[in-house]
């Protein structure tokens, strides 16, 4: 096993989760999160207005108490950091952002497609998916791992469930950047807080690119309407919500976003971090070099050194109390995953990267919680097979320059890997 990477915690006055070049270092994000879980596991941290300030759960233990409890902790307030009032809700709301019956009525039309019978069919078309992309790329040498692989692979599994031409992949990505990226200046149209997003902040993440995906979903829900395709667009137009309440075109909007954006962001961010690691653990990288079998329990390793989305938020529903600190009804509330992913009580050395690690109660995907992430099973098994067929292929792999991070406190992404490869 890798030794543990020593983390030399913060003073606590130096922690400051609004700070957004703080996640652009490698190291940082974990050091205010092991100051905040030893010192102040209830944080209450300020923000810049227009926004009010929140409380940060870095433990392990609160993460999962506020994920299962949606009565007291309510997504419908939205689940990012930026405050929303009801006129921006009700024009933004996506599956995210709702509970209780009309929440599972639209995951509902989707769940089969991303349950085990169905995913378990895709397996031969992801390996050959696998094995075209790694053709690509790995006879270059030297290449950006993010652009040329852990880009790749994922959206081409979300063109072939929206049933589009690969063709435009090239555009998905460019959207999912530009709405995840609102706070990164290499991907915004218009950052975030910035005097222009109020132009947009009727549109997911205040980004104008949202209005793009807008117009080329209607244009693929106009074609599939009252069809028979099998594909997740056809679902949603001719599928009817448990709840017997049909989709409005705004619905589908707000969904068929959230099915671009989170189709290939996690997935991609999780295989990007993955390579770093296994570039920066050798030793790693040789077990399961060595003995294969191991690659589906390193699978859930992956995610939880990954942690691709660093938080989501809640908003109290009343006043309550939270590990011995009194929260007040509207407050709200993030838990960071990341830190969760981390925590000592949980995870002995949380700072070794190790393959065989188990048991792995990792909080990636949320934990038995009501919003566990739909696409978790087609996630792990996009992980496990672009690794089987990765790995076999290295005889060594370095990395060929800095990595660039996201400027971004909700999403843990990489956009920049140079590796150099040598191949069997």
């Amino acid at each position: 096993m890798a030794a543990p990477v020593p983390v030399e915690p913060l003073p606590l006055d130096d922690v400051d989760l609004t700070d957004l070049d703080h996640f652009t270092d490698e190291l940082r994000p974990w050091r205010m999160f092991h100051t905040l879980r030893h010192q102040d596991p209830v944080h209450w941290q300020p923000e810049a207005a227009p926004n009010s300030g929140f409380w940060a759960l870095t433990r392990h233990r609160d993460i999962v108490a506020v994920d299962r409890d949606p009565d007291t902790f309510t997504s419908t307030k939205f689940v990012n950091l930026e405050e929303v009032d009801d006129d921006q809700i009700a024009k933004r709301a996506s599956l995210l952002e709702l509970d209780g019956v009309r929440h599972r009525a639209l995951r509902g039309l989707l769940q089969r497609q991303f349950g085990h019978t169905v995913i378990s069919r895709y397996t031969d078309f992801l390996r050959g998916l696998t094995a075209r992309t790694l053709d690509s790329a790995l006879p270059l040498g030297t290449f950006d791992f993010v652009t040329h692989v852990a880009a790749d692979f994922p959206i081409n599994v979300l063109a072939r469930l929206l049933d589009v031409p690969p063709e435009d992949n090239r555009r998905l990505i460019d959207w999912g950047n530009r709405i995840i990226g609102n706070t990164d200046p290499d991907y915004a149209d218009v950052l975030l807080g910035s005097p222009e997003s109020e132009r947009y902040r009727d549109l997911p993440f205040r980004s104008p690119a949202a209005a793009e995906v807008f117009a080329y979903g209607r244009e693929l829900a106009r074609q599939r309407r009252g069809g028979t395709g099998d594909d997740l667009v056809s679902r949603l137009v001719n599928g009817t919500p448990r709840d017997g309440v049909p989709l409005t075109e705004q619905d589908f909007d707000n969904y068929f976003l959230l099915l671009v954006v989170a189709g290939n962001e996690t997935t991609r961010h999780a295989i990007s971090h993955t390579m770093l690691a296994l570039t920066q653990h050798p030793d790693q990288l040789d077990l399961l070099r060595r003995d294969p079998g191991l690659i589906p329990v390193a699978v859930e390793e992956f995610l939880r050194w990954a942690s691709p989305v660093y938080h989501f938020r809640r908003t109290a529903t009343r006043d309550t109390e939270l590990s011995g600190t009194r929260i007040r009804r509207g407050d709200k509330v993030v838990m960071w995953y990341a830190s969760g992913n981390r925590d000592e009580a949980v995870f002995p050395d949380p700072y070794a990267f190790d393959v065989t690690r188990t048991p792995n109660d990792h909080v990636t995907f949320g934990k038995t919680s009501p919003h566990l992430c739909l696409g978790n099973l087609l996630a792990r098994t996009e992980i496990r097979v672009m690794f089987e067929e990765l790995i076999p292929r290295l005889a060594d792999i370095r990395l060929g320059g800095p990595v660039r991070r996201v400027r971004s406190n909700f999403v843990n992404g990489i956009k920049e890997l140079p590796v150099t490869v040598t191949l069997k």
